[in-house]
């Protein structure tokens, strides 16, 4: 599976902690993965810029990734991972020291 499947936009669908609304607070929910490896992420008022490792586990392409950023002004970091699903992207997002939420994104 090539990096370049996962390159670009995507807008959060969903998320396992959050409803559309929260998600969308301030812009529309999104996370972005660009060819250097660098990436960012919002959703309601969480920030963060990600830092990207493309592999595979189990034969599926998938993104590793470390943040950091903010979590309604306060300083915060974490880590999550995505994957292919059909034309959507699945994964997980943790926050260091407080939630986790899976999510579903597309383009």
């Amino acid at each position: 599976m090539s990096k370049n499947n996962f390159l670009g936009k995507w807008y959060i669908l969903e998320m396992e902690m959050w409803d559309k609304d929260y998600i969308d607070a301030e812009v529309d929910g999104y996370i972005l993965f660009n060819t250097d490896g660098s990436g960012e992420f919002q959703f309601g008022y969480v920030h963060g810029f990600i830092n990207c490792k493309y592999t595979t586990k189990n034969n599926e392409g998938i993104v590793e990734f470390t943040w950091e950023g903010n979590d309604e002004c306060n300083l915060a970091n974490g880590r999550g991972y995505v994957k292919l699903k059909e034309n959507n992207i699945i994964g997980k997002i943790y926050i260091h020291n407080s939630d986790d939420s899976e999510f579903t994104a597309k383009r």
